[in-house]
Formats: structure tokens, C-alpha cells, sequence
């Protein structure tokens, strides 16, 4: 009986071989549909190796995105044409400035092949009462004004 080309995941090392080999397949230009097969079928093995041991639950939305936009060399201005708005709000959502709306989730999860749940969870957002201080000490703190007589 012939041994199996390719297994189910069972290291780290094999999960990380795993994935240069897909990504060296999915970067050729024309494929094969042995190749294309192989592309199929290394998928799945890694996308069960990642949900097994992910650790994205942790993770918060905007931390999760930071960590998709470094993987894939994505800069904030390139990641406002994929969703459709202005640079200065994804400035504002990755300084959590702004929170990420029901369509920017989508368009998300969408273009990096995930479940939207990564990025639909709650998170702190900077309080913009506050965003012009630059001193966290005098920060939620009021000014006692005098009262009138």
C-alpha cells in the first residue's frame, strides 16, 4: 500500500512545512489539477491544524487585524481601498479611536477568509474626551470651576 503524501497535522513543524508548501502551490501561475488538488487538501489540514490551537479568541479585533495587516504585508492605506473608506478612519479604528462597523466587518472577514466573530467582539476604545491629552495621569479627571455668586 502507497503512504500518504500528505497527513494530518500533527506538529508545529509539519503545520509550518504544510504551509510553505501551499504557499509555493498557490503562487504558481499555472497549476496542475493534481496541484490544485494539493492545494485543496493542504487547506483543510491547516485550517484544522489553526482551529485546534489558534489562539485568535483571545485576541482582540484590532489586535487581530494589526496581526492579519504585518502577515500580509498590508499598509492602513491599502487597507482603506479594500474596505471602501477614507485612510483617516482606519487610522482612527486601529488607534481605537473608532469601532468597526457591521459592513467593515464583513468586508474583513471577507477579504482575509475568516469568520466574522474574530472581529465582532467587544473592545476598549480610546475615550476621544480624552485623545488630546498626552499625559495618562490627567486623564478622566475634571476641572473644578469656581462657582458663580
Amino acid at each position: 500500500m502507497d503512504s500518504l503524501l500528505y497527513k494530518v497535522v500533527k506538529s508545529e513543524k509539519q503545520y509550518y512545512d504544510y504551509c510553505r508548501i501551499l504557499k509555493e502551490l498557490v503562487s504558481l501561475k499555472k497549476k496542475s489539477r493534481f496541484q490544485q488538488d494539493t492545494i485543496e487538501l493542504l487547506t483543510l489540514l491547516i485550517e484544522k491544524w489553526d482551529e485546534e490551537h489558534n489562539t485568535f479568541s483571545e485576541a482582540d479585533p484590532i489586535e487581530m487585524l494589526k496581526y492579519l495587516m504585518t502577515e500580509n504585508k498590508l499598509k492602513a492605506i491599502e487597507l482603506a481601498g479594500i474596505l471602501s473608506v477614507s485612510k483617516s478612519l482606519v487610522s482612527d479604528i486601529l488607534n481605537y479611536r473608532r469601532g468597526l462597523s457591521k459592513e467593515i466587518i464583513c468586508k474583513l472577514a471577507d477579504h482575509f477568509k475568516l469568520s466574522q466573530e474574530i472581529f465582532n467582539k467587544p473592545y476598549k476604545l480610546v475615550s476621544p474626551l480624552n485623545a488630546h491629552l498626552k499625559d495618562a495621569s490627567v486623564m478622566n479627571t475634571r476641572k473644578q470651576l469656581p462657582k458663580a455668586i
